[in-house]
């Protein structure tokens, strides 16, 4: 058996395969202490290697697990995640936590050019997360209650600072705040589908992580690209799979 493991600055995800099975995923909280939530995401996961990916990947070693470690870039593992799940894919989107990636692929799933956004919290999911606590709606919600809005409000700066001032001081002057919300999520899709066309978006574009579960963001893409992008049943845990996937065929050349 396998075990990949995505470990974001928010989240991590596990996935256990045994031959083409899953027969396990979890997911839980990094925290400022992700050796610890390591351990707890592993308890009880007896598996022959366990392949690591994401932000703190290079966490994982056999000394914190006692098990053969492995690992591999998000790029590639989403790349192998994604093809499995859609094999005809040519495009991902992945909105995570804390940075933005933008993939596009042969026919044959290899990467063929991406582009990373991982210098700051700009278009991410910590970005929605935290205008989510500027509007106490629960970051679950915030996706629906932009839908509400029907005229989207500009917002003009993507540093996540100086967009709550934007919507602060748009709340001030009385606006609608479903449509400053809509707004919100409209400057993420102007960033994302620039950095689609800029490494060559071809369909089928699927879209995962974390903000693919975001209604409005899935609405506005669909609105600004004129497509619908293929999204796996459970998006967050596409690097996960990569990562197994990679390991599975380690262990074959081991």
């Amino acid at each position: 058996m396998i075990a990949g493991i995505d470990i974001g600055s928010r989240s991590m995800e596990l996935v256990v395969l045994d031959g083409d099975k899953i027969i396990l995923k979890r997911k839980l909280p990094t925290t400022f202490d992700p050796a610890s939530q390591i351990k707890k995401i592993m308890d009880g996961v007896k598996v022959d290697l366990i392949s690591a990916t994401g932000y703190g990947r290079k966490l994982m070693t056999e000394e914190l697990t006692g098990t053969p470690c492995t690992s591999l870039t998000e790029i590639k593992a989403y790349a192998l995640g994604i093809s499995h799940l859609f094999p005809e894919a040519r495009t991902i989107l992945d909105i995570g936590g804390q940075d933005t990636k933008a993939i596009s692929l042969f026919k044959n799933g290899k990467v063929a050019k991406f582009e990373m956004n991982d210098r700051c919290a700009a278009g991410t999911g910590k970005f929605l997360e935290h205008l989510s606590t500027v509007f106490q709606i629960p970051i679950e919600d915030f996706g629906s209650y932009a839908l509400e809005g029907s005229e989207p409000l500009q917002i003009n700066s993507m540093c996540t600072v100086f967009a709550e001032t934007e919507a602060t001081s748009l709340m001030a002057q009385g606006k609608n705040p479903h449509d400053i919300a809509l707004g919100l999520h409209g400057s993420i899709v102007r960033r994302t589908t620039n950095m689609l066309n800029r490494v060559g978006l071809v369909e089928p574009l699927v879209f995962a992580g974390g903000v693919a579960n975001n209604s409005c963001v899935i609405k506005m893409l669909q609105d600004s690209l004129f497509i619908n992008p293929l999204i796996p049943d459970e998006p967050d845990f596409a690097g996960a799979l990569g990562a197994a996937l990679f390991g599975r065929s380690q262990q074959k050349i081991l």
